[in-house]
């Protein structure tokens, strides 16, 4: 990943990056950039990490405001042999500090605003990339001209670290090496396949977390397989993206669902951005009927596929699922968003036991999600108890309760930590949203005692009592909705609500499953 950007520069990639807004490590250097350019980029700052103390060998760990560069700022510090820890600036600064602590990293690359919610956790080495601060050095001040070849390392040394998406607690912190991340995952992306590959003419559309997994492993894909124009987001306000898409309409599109939520506003305008999309992918979480067809009704393309694709930090995707147009209009679609495909052929295995005693359950019946998988990562750091105590076996547990079908799919119902007996929160979530059209997102809470509690997402935290009452004829008991607004919501910094932390906030209690296995 060090020389990335230099090898793809040297086979002649012509791709063109347009930003929504300027790098943070190169404030000045404006929106547009190409493949060379951002080369030059990562040499640099590879450099002045060096320059700042970076020694190889040495963690350092990123937290920023959301944007790519913090992929190209892990980059540099492979470069310079380094592990890099990207924390999203989402986390709350106790939790900020805690992962810190697990950390102990020699360098802290940050803003002035950031490195007062790293409090006394923070390195010697501090590194700002906005402004000169005391006990700080200024990334744009560090010396760029002492370039060092790139440092080599063995593919099964830690090559980056990535954390959870904590919906329910303190995220662990994921080690991945080269071979589990880039020869496992990038390697098996990176092909021009009929239909989902990556087209040499397309346009693509990235709005995601960037300080997460899977950018990181996307990184490496577009730049082993070049497309036309990469269009990167950093926000999810449609009234913002909206000129930068309407300049570069995207033909492929991946996005966090939260943000497919927030930017379904601009597929129902007359000259809609998404009219080219002929691909959209889709990870983190799940994406709610009214979501798909929005987007895949939206494109003029005669035959639009969508790809969800089902994993974790730990071990990358591990099914994909393909929607159609045709399926999202099928009468049974909302009973069956919730199947996630089958298993990767070749490279992933799956099976459902029971969660207490660990004994296979027989297909169609829940059961606790096992899965075999050679991208499965070195382990959690500095808790070595909690990784051992989530391997059963050559399994792996991931905490999710759901159906390994007789054709081989898997339906995901809730994660375990979530889970209620007689009841799929997932499932009566994709059964709200459908008849709440005004509802932004649902969610329903279980609680250790009494009915679950659900909570509508609406754009005014207002809801019709009538139109509650019949979203909800048919279902289980539930209590009356806690009705708040997107705002309203704590949320990890994929967009996934922090359901924990917004059960504690309501009911004053924790999630009714056992959390054995988070």
């Amino acid at each position: 990943m060090g020389t990335l950007f230099d090898e793809a520069a040297a086979a002649g990639a012509r791709t063109v990056f347009h930003l929504d807004r300027p790098l943070d490590i190169a404030p000045d250097a404006g929106t547009r950039w190409s493949v060379p350019e951002l080369a030059d980029l990562v040499r640099v700052t590879a450099a002045r990490l060096a320059a700042a103390g970076v020694r190889p060998g040495d963690r350092v760990a990123i937290v920023k405001d959301n944007h790519w560069d913090y992929d190209l700022l892990a980059c540099a510090a492979v470069r310079a042999g380094a592990v890099p820890a990207l924390l999203s600036d989402r986390l709350e600064p106790e939790t900020l500090r805690t992962l810190l602590e697990r950390l102990r990293p020699a360098a802290l690359v940050t803003t002035c605003a950031l490195l007062d919610r790293c409090g006394a956790a923070s390195p010697p080495v501090r590194v700002t990339l906005d402004a000169e601060v005391p006990g700080a050095v200024h990334l744009a001040a560090l010396d760029a001209g002492r370039t060092r070849p790139p440092v080599r390392r063995s593919d099964d040394d830690p090559l980056v670290i990535h954390h959870t998406s904590g919906t329910t607690g303190v995220p662990k912190l994921v080690v991945h090496s080269t071979r589990t991340l880039v020869h496992k995952l990038a390697r098996f992306e990176a092909v021009r396949y009929p239909g989902i590959g990556i087209r040499r003419d397309d346009v693509l559309l990235n709005a995601s977390a960037y300080a997460h997994g899977r950018t990181f492993c996307w990184t490496a894909v577009i730049l082993s397989t070049p497309p036309a124009e990469v269009v990167l987001l950093t926000g999810d306000d449609p009234d913002t993206a909206d000129p930068l898409l309407r300049a570069h309409p995207p033909t492929v599109v991946e996005a966090l669902p939260a943000t497919y939520v927030r930017m379904r506003p601009l597929t129902s305008r007359l000259d809609n951005p998404f009219r080219r999309v002929r691909l959209y992918i889709s990870t983190y979480d799940a994406v709610h009927p009214p979501a798909l067809r929005a987007y895949l009704t939206a494109t003029r393309h005669h035959r639009p596929l969508w790809m969800q694709g089902w994993g974790q930090t730990e071990t990358g995707p591990l099914t994909f699922r393909f929607h159609t147009r045709r399926g999202t209009l099928a009468p049974d679609a909302e009973t069956t968003a919730r199947r996630l495909g089958r298993p990767v052929p070749g490279r992933t295995r799956l099976r459902a036991v029971d969660p207490d005693t660990l004994r296979p359950v027989p297909r169609g019946r829940p059961g606790l999600l096992l899965v075999r998988t050679a991208a499965l990562a070195l382990g959690y750091l500095t808790e070595d108890e909690r990784w051992d105590a989530k391997r059963v076996g050559d399994w792996w547990s991931t905490g999710d309760i759901g159906v390994h079908h007789r054709d081989g799919s898997v339906s995901v119902l809730d994660r375990e930590v979530d889970s209620m007996p007689g009841l799929s929160c997932l499932r009566t979530e994709d059964l709200l949203e459908e008849r709440l059209p005004q509802a932004l997102e649902c969610v329903i809470l279980g609680a250790g005692d009494g009915d679950p509690l659900p909570v509508v997402i609406t754009a005014d935290g207002r809801l019709d009592p009538g139109a509650w009452k019949e979203a909800t004829n048919g279902l289980p008991a539930l209590r009356e909705p806690a009705v708040l607004t997107w705002d309203d919501v704590p949320r990890t910094g994929t967009g996934k609500v922090r359901r924990a932390a917004l059960a504690h906030r309501l009911t004053g209690t924790g999630l009714a499953g056992t959390g054995r296995w988070t």
